[in-house]
């Protein structure tokens, strides 16, 4: 049975219902964009989604240097680089894969400074640029210009006129909603100087939010079998295994 969402349009005017305003409030509908960058960005820093893991085998290293970039836009975070070797081999999955270990810089310049002593690296550590994009330096210096297979963790598409529905949306709606309100509960308390607030109101949100957010939590540990004894099993209230 698919889930049953929403869509861009039944997302406004439930939230519009929610804060009791016109769907076609000009003043509300130019708060709604960041409002959903806001809830998006909060569940997707809180949940880790297994769909946002990504592989990416278009960057590389060239021969005796040791750094290369990749563009902010390409990740949100890197978890893992691979070297593919042999260095010619064109293919991905008919390489071997070296995983690289993550250490710090000062290591690399201690141990993998001397160019001369070049091969397959075997460490790589982030530094930053001033620019946000991701920047890296391996040890030893590579010895061929070797294809790099990166995981990290992506954005997700976000919901829009233009983009609609999507994963959120879709199968986590009740979540979108609350997160979303919690800004909008902002806008709404906050717009003239003659107002009162009501502090409870963006507490009861948060209160929301936090509660849906322990069972996505969950269910998204399960997928990753990061559940109970690092199995795809919900935790029994009656028996819990020991990890082995």
């Amino acid at each position: 049975m698919a889930a049953t969402g929403l869509d861009y349009p039944s997302f406004v005017t439930q939230i519009a219902t929610m804060a009791v305003v016109e769907p076609d409030n000009e003043a509300f509908l130019e708060v709604i964009p960041q409002a959903i960058t806001y809830a998006e960005n909060r569940i997707c820093r809180d949940l880790d989604f297994l769909f946002t893991n990504m592989v990416n085998t278009n960057f590389s290293l060239a021969a005796n240097n040791r750094t290369f970039t990749v563009p902010a836009d390409a990740y949100v975070v890197v978890n893992q680089i691979n070297v593919l070797t042999p260095f010619n081999e064109v293919n991905p999955d008919a390489s071997i894969r070296v995983p690289l270990m993550a250490v710090t810089r000062d290591f690399i310049d201690a141990t993998c400074s001397d160019p001369t002593q070049a091969g397959v690296p075997k460490y790589f550590a982030p530094f930053g640029d001033g620019t946000g994009q991701f920047k890296f330096v391996v040890g030893p210096f590579p010895n061929a210009d070797y294809k790099l297979e990166l995981t990290g963790t992506v954005r997700p598409q976000s919901l829009s006129v233009t983009q609609t529905p999507t994963f959120i949306s879709t199968y986590m709606p009740e979540l979108l909603i609350m997160a979303t309100m919690i800004y909008i509960s902002g806008y709404q308390r906050n717009f003239g100087a003659t107002q009162a607030n009501d502090p409870q109101m963006p507490i009861s949100y948060e209160q929301q939010y936090q509660a849906l957010l322990m069972g996505a939590m969950g269910e998204e540990a399960r997928k990753k079998f990061e559940a109970a004894a690092w199995s795809s099993k919900s935790q029994s209230p009656v028996t819990t295994p020991t990890r082995g």
